[in-house]
């Protein structure tokens, strides 16, 4: 990956849907040599894929949750999987220490966010404690990009 890879990323991270036309113009390019590099980064898995960044207070999710789940290591990849397949579940990662489930959730308001930790998460076999952090206000998000 050289610096103009690292410039598209950087361009598509700010708008997929920046046409290669417009990129070809901006970097003195032809479309067609934009559109080759584009789909080199994504047949290499550097581009895993486009996507919408959608405004969770415009859908009515009003609470942003980060959840610590800490689940009995016999159970960890069965009560895992049961997260992240349901609706409530934006995104999970197996996080160092403990046998901990670091889980985000979107919800409509905190009866739900209760409603989740309670009859949801704590009813699943092998979770041994669960600790919410409810967002205040958000400063900067990743949004799919990385600094390169």
């Amino acid at each position: 990956m050289d610096d103009l890879d690292r410039a598209l990323l950087q361009e598509l991270t700010n708008d997929a849907r920046i046409s290669f036309a417009e990129l070809g113009r901006k970097y003195g390019l032809t479309r067609a040599s934009i559109k080759e590099r584009v789909e080199k980064l994504k047949q290499s898995g550097v581009i895993e894929k486009f996507t919408v960044i959608i405004n969770p207070d415009k859908c009515e999710k009003k609470v942003s949750a980060f959840l610590e789940v800490d689940v009995e290591p016999r159970f960890l990849n069965e009560v895992a999987e049961k997260l992240a397949s349901n609706h409530f579940c934006e995104s999970l990662y197996l996080m160092s220490g403990s046998s901990t489930l670091h889980m985000h959730s979107l919800l409509t308001d905190m009866d739900e966010l209760r409603d989740l930790v309670l009859e949801k998460i704590y009813a699943e076999k092998g979770v041994v404690k669960v600790q919410t952090h409810v967002l205040l206000k958000r400063y900067k998000n990743r949004s799919g990009g990385l600094r390169l």
